[in-house]
Order: structure tokens, then C-alpha cells, then sequence
């Protein structure tokens, strides 16, 4: 009788892992025009989930039917303050506060590169490195993110 053949399975590496929580969070996004998922990870353990949407209790886009932006035709990456929604980097840093759980140091894990004004807020709150699966049209955040020291990586 043939042996079996033995099947290998390849385990995901920390950062592959984590990247697909981040996807699987984005799958909760209410935002019409790009889904982002944000995990926080400290000693390889998740500390905070975020993704994009409107704050708790107030109808999204989704239920709205339009995003006012796209409708009033506003490129990505500009005139944030019309948005409806928070942005995933937002909801995970305010999901850590809201549960007392300390940011420092820890890594986030991102479905796209931060706009320049969750980059700001990522630099106050001590992210020390930032995870992305995919790109954002906002070079000032990538400047920003490395004159604070923050290792900024594409997988």
C-alpha cells in the first residue's frame, strides 16, 4: 500500500496574520468609497480593532444611500471634514481609550497607508511602527511619519 502523502501547511507569518485580521475588520466598514480595517498589536497580541464608518448611533453612508464627497465629486485624500465617517485609525485608537488600554509602542496593522491627518494622531499616540497592505495618495503622511521615527512598512 502507497504512503500517504504528508500534507505541509504553511503557517501565516505574525505580520501576514495580523494583515488578514485587518482585512476581515475592514469587511465591517460602512464607507462607500474604500473599506480599511485597523488592528493594534503589542507583544503579538491585539489590543484594538478599527474600521472606517460613522460614529456609533448616527446613520452611515451605507443606510444614507450616498457619500457626500463622492457626490460632490472630491478626490481621495481631501476635505476629510465632509466625511460622515471616522477613519479605521481613528476607531482603533478611540476603541483603546474607551477600554483603558495603552498604546505606546505598539504596532498597527492597516489595510492602507494612514492620510496625513491619522498619521498625526498615530505619532501622538506612540504607534512605533505601522503595517500596511495597500497605498494612499497622501505623501505629507509618509513624511510625517518618518521625521517622528515610525517604521512604515508595505506588505
Amino acid at each position: 500500500m502507497p504512503k500517504a502523502k504528508k500534507q505541509i501547511h504553511k503557517r501565516p507569518s505574525w505580520d501576514e496574520y495580523f494583515l488578514e485580521v485587518a482585512c476581515l475588520v475592514s469587511k465591517r466598514a460602512t464607507c462607500l468609497r474604500r473599506k480599511v480595517g485597523a488592528v493594534l498589536i503589542k507583544d503579538k497580541r491585539i489590543l484594538a480593532t478599527g474600521y472606517n464608518g460613522a460614529p456609533s448611533g448616527l446613520k452611515d453612508c451605507l443606510e444614507i444611500g450616498h457619500c457626500l464627497r463622492q457626490k460632490l465629486g472630491i478626490p481621495s485624500g481631501q476635505r476629510h471634514e465632509l466625511c460622515r465617517g471616522l477613519h479605521a485609525e481613528h476607531n482603533v485608537l478611540i476603541q483603546a481609550a474607551l477600554h483603558g488600554v495603552g498604546t505606546k509602542d505598539s504596532t498597527l496593522y492597516l489595510t492602507h497607508q494612514p492620510c496625513v491627518i491619522c498619521a498625526k494622531m498615530l505619532i501622538n499616540a506612540g504607534i512605533k511602527e505601522i503595517v500596511m497592505g495597500g497605498e494612499y495618495p497622501d505623501e505629507m503622511a509618509k513624511k510625517l511619519l518618518r521625521e517622528a521615527g515610525i517604521k512604515l512598512r508595505k506588505l
